[in-house]
């Protein structure tokens, strides 16, 4: 058995278009995403500045090198079940999450410049028990749609 790192192996990771497609759940993408965001919970993650001011466009397509969505895009996984850049609007449609919980994960305002792992991960979660407090919180999310 040869040994690599993990930069190494995602350079030589293929992945098998012909192999069956299998399907993964929206809990279990989120999941996934919050477990490789706490492999390191100390790690200083950008963030996107002001995302909820932008225009749904212009905030669909915002990114960042080394930030939240960057990291799950790093994953051979996920990008084998579909995920295909680590845009805002990606990400969004991907884990199936609404613009106030994606925003909850990644956005200055929260945090700052920077996220820790840990905190990033910590907003995933509650994005996958769906935690929307009262009619409001639907009604935005609707209305973000």
């Amino acid at each position: 058995m040869k040994h690599h790192a993990l930069d190494q192996l995602q350079i030589v990771s293929r992945i098998d278009q012909d192999y069956p497609q299998q399907t993964m759940l929206r809990s279990e993408r989120l999941e996934r995403w919050a477990a490789l965001l706490e492999r390191d919970p100390d790690r200083r993650l950008s963030t996107l500045y002001q995302s909820e001011y932008q225009p749904a466009r212009a905030r669909a397509a915002m990114r960042g090198d080394g930030s939240p969505i960057s990291v799950a895009f790093e994953d051979p996984v996920l990008r084998a079940f579909g995920l295909k850049d680590d845009t805002y609007g990606e990400a969004r449609r991907f884990f199936e999450i609404s613009d106030l919980q994606l925003h909850r994960v990644v956005c200055y305002c929260h945090f700052g410049a920077e996220v820790s792992g840990a905190m990033a991960a910590y907003n995933v979660r509650k994005a996958i028990a769906g935690r929307h407090k009262g009619v409001l919180a639907w009604l935005r999310d609707v209305l973000d749609r």
